[in-house]
């Protein structure tokens, strides 16, 4: 006798957890690609994009006051209007921009949203593209150049604003800057440019109260504004 076989055999489907796991291993590849392909983007902006205008404002990052003292020179030579990003207190800033270089307080907008190199730029730039700015001199310290140009040219420039750089000397005060975290910079800026969400906060908000609760966090940590 012929063994009975059911009308229609069951298709074959793979596990649940299997297919979660494949969606899983394909965001980070979704993630990586459009990183590629905004970075391909950023690069090739020299052609698609028109040239930009002479410098519109001053941009300081703040973190040291001679940065704002040259900023604050510069603003009175070339007639530009100056946002300082977290500066120094407004009392200081107030002087230095109003009484001592006689800048009207229409010309200087202080800033005080940003707790680091990369807020400095994710708090401002939509607030600069909607004042039309195209072109603006970044003013921050030699030291501390090479990361706040990075993080600004992907950040600003993915509104369209080029950045002139205006290194601050800072003698023997200099503190040389590790690649790795340049870098880490860059990759966060990259990554709110293409999520919005900075990676720094998220972390804060969802690792940090494990990290307590675990031990692993170290005390005295402190985040330096710049």
């Amino acid at each position: 006798v012929a063994p009975a076989f059911p009308a229609s055999a069951p298709r074959h489907r793979p596990p649940l957890r299997l297919a979660r796991l494949g969606r899983r291993r394909r965001r980070p590849r979704l993630l990586g690609a459009s990183l590629v392909a905004l970075a391909l983007l950023w690069l090739s902006r020299g052609w698609w994009l028109p040239p930009a205008p002479p410098p519109q404002m001053i941009l300081v990052l703040g973190g040291d006051a001679a940065r704002e003292k040259v900023a604050a020179r510069l603003a009175a030579h070339d007639g530009l209007p100056v946002v300082v990003s977290g500066g120094t207190n407004p009392e200081y800033a107030r002087w230095l921009f109003q009484e001592r270089e006689q800048l009207p307080s229409s010309r200087v907008r202080l800033d005080y949203r940003a707790t680091d190199t990369v807020t400095n730029f994710t708090s401002l730039v939509d607030d600069l593209r909607r004042a039309r700015i195209r072109h603006a001199l970044l003013v921050t310290s030699s030291d501390h150049m090479d990361r706040a140009l990075l993080v600004g040219r992907i950040v600003a420039g993915s509104r369209g604003i080029q950045l002139t750089p205006v290194a601050v000397t800072c003698g023997s005060s200099c503190v040389p800057e590790r690649r790795m975290r340049i870098w880490g910079d860059g990759l966060r800026s990259l990554i709110w440019v293409v999520s919005g969400q900075d990676v720094r906060r998220w972390a804060e908000a969802h690792l940090a109260p494990w990290l307590r609760s675990s031990g692993l966090e170290r005390p005295g940590r402190h985040r330096a504004s710049g």
